[in-house]
């Protein structure tokens, strides 16, 4: 069993724990990857002149060294009007591939009463357009998912930057006078949501999290490609270090999954793995054929917003599966609702094959007094259910295979 120095700080007693788990689990157990300690404080952060914008404010905040210099962060910084003595709820927004840190994303946190902050997680700035935003000269590593730097020393990898950003960020919101620390969460898109799945893991201040398309189990993404590239000990080495399933059995808030069922980097298989992991609770949202983007497909989704509203500001909850299973061709499903319910739909395919390539069709189901029912087809593959409620949310229960992939 390792030695750790004596913990001075919550994050830095979570880092101990976690790994003494992890160290009991293994019979080689690794160093910590991320000082936690160091983490934990606020950082040094400086607003800019310019962009200026109402309501939200840029600035940058000091990273972690990056081969051995010292790094700022971009990021978005937004408060809603506060009264004095008012301490309101936050979001941590992570954006994903080919993005940057997004003053319209925290804008829409704001509008709904929350502070927000948005920070670049691969050394940029926000000028230029998608996929080629400018690189700051004293940015960290670029993105994303570090597969090639993978030989180089953890420090300098991209994971453990764009990590060590989103709680960096979390810190420096929490120390706002107008924000009450004990009412955070955090969300992020695609890479953002690998970063969610991290994060939710080792910095335990955040009381919700919600991924959006992204996981674990790395191997059964569109990521096995780049895993792929890799000679076999490099590979197993990023999984063993970077994959969020190292990560998500130590979350133990309530978790949203937003996915969609042919999601081309991030499919069920690989989601179903990953939600099963933390040991809190899980709701799931997962949409046929929801496309894969940010803006308003990743990141204004109204089930995020009511999952939200409920754990941090007493909103009213979204529905919640209590039960599922299969008499036979007969399938069924059980839940709660504080709100109506509109309809019920059995999703199926027939197919086997990639995730990505299934046709699902949305067949009518039953729906009533806090049960569902619907026949499964004949050659029905895999199915779940999808329950909409007044306010045009949707909750599903998990997918079931019938029948093994080949």
């Amino acid at each position: 069993m390792p030695t750790f120095p004596a913990p001075t700080t919550p994050l830095a007693l979570l880092a101990v724990l976690l790994f003494v788990a992890r160290a009991e689990a293994q019979p080689e157990p690794v160093a910590p990857p991320w000082d936690l300690t160091a983490l934990d404080p606020a950082p040094r952060w400086t607003a800019l002149e310019r962009p200026k914008l109402e309501g939200v404010k840029a600035l940058t905040f000091e990273g972690l060294p990056f081969r051995g210099k010292p790094t700022r962060v971009f990021a978005w910084l937004g408060l809603p009007a506060v009264a004095p003595g008012e301490k309101v709820p936050a979001m941590v927004l992570v954006h994903g591939g080919g993005g940057t840190a997004f003053e319209e994303w925290v804008r829409l946190w704001v509008g709904r009463g929350y502070a927000a902050i948005a920070m670049d997680t691969c050394g940029q700035i926000p000028v230029g357009h998608y996929g080629r935003w400018f690189r700051d000269d004293q940015g960290g590593p670029p993105g994303w998912g570090g597969f090639a730097e993978v030989d180089q020393p953890r420090e300098d990898q991209w994971t453990y930057h764009a990590v060590a950003d989103v709680i960096l960020a979390h810190s420096l919101i929490r120390s706002l006078p107008e924000v009450d620390p004990e009412r955070t969460g955090v969300t992020g898109i695609s890479w953002g949501g690998y970063l969610t799945c991290i994060v939710a893991g080792i910095d335990r201040r955040f009381k919700l999290a919600v991924p959006v398309y992204g996981c674990g189990y790395y191997r059964e993404t569109v990521f096995e490609n780049n895993l792929n590239q890799l000679e076999p000990p490099a590979a197993t080495r990023w999984l063993e270090t970077w994959d969020p399933s190292v990560y998500l059995p130590h979350a133990a808030m309530p978790i949203l999954w937003v996915n969609g069922s042919n999601d081309f980097a991030y499919p069920l298989g690989a989601m179903q793995r990953s939600y099963r992991l933390p040991t809190g609770s899980r709701t799931l949202c997962i949409r046929l054929r929801m496309p894969h983007a940010h803006g308003g497909a990743g990141e204004n989704p109204e089930e995020i917003r009511v999952f939200v509203d409920s754990h941090l500001k007493n909103g009213i909850a979204l529905a919640q599966i209590t039960g599922s299973g299969r008499d036979d061709r007969r399938a069924w499903a059980t839940y709660t609702s504080p709100v109506s319910m509109t309809k019920a739909e059995l999703n199926v395919t027939r197919d086997l094959g990639r995730w990505q390539d299934r046709l699902w069709e949305a067949l009518p189901a039953d729906c009533a007094d806090g049960r569902i029912t619907a026949d499964l087809p004949e050659g029905t593959r895999v199915y779940y259910f999808n329950l909409f409620d007044d306010r045009g949310c949707v909750v599903s229960t998990e997918h079931e295979t019938l029948e093994p992939a080949p």
